[in-house]
């Protein structure tokens, strides 16, 4: 069950980007920007934690998980280090997320040869 309900709640916020992308002029750009701001906001007010906590995988993959891991650990920050907190602990709290994506996207830029859209 917990396969499912991670799906069921990953498809949701998929379905909304999907959504948005076909009915509005915004660019993926745009929409990953707003789900990166959304689930900051829905985390650094504790409304992300039922769901994190119902979808599992299926809250935490998405972007907007991400979002909530950096507002968490900007929360956890000011508790820690005060004002300086609110600056470093979201980039602490995310730094192993975004050195894998560095090392990640590094290997598969090496193999596969990216190139330019014509």
């Amino acid at each position: 069950m917990e396969y499912v309900k991670a799906f069921a709640v990953g498809g949701f916020i998929c379905v909304i980007g999907q959504v948005i992308l076909d009915n509005t002029k915004l660019t993926p750009a745009h929409i990953l920007v707003t789900f990166l701001m959304v689930g900051v906001i829905m985390g650094a007010l504790g409304i992300y934690d039922p769901i994190l906590e119902f979808g599992g995988a299926g809250a935490s993959v998405p972007i907007c998980g991400f979002g909530n891991s950096l507002s968490k650990g900007a929360v956890e920050g000011v508790k820690t280090k005060g004002l300086i907190g609110a600056f470093t602990g979201g980039i602490e709290a995310t730094a192993a997320g975004i050195s894998g994506i560095i090392l990640f996207g590094y290997i598969m830029a090496i193999i596969f040869n990216p190139k330019t859209k014509n």
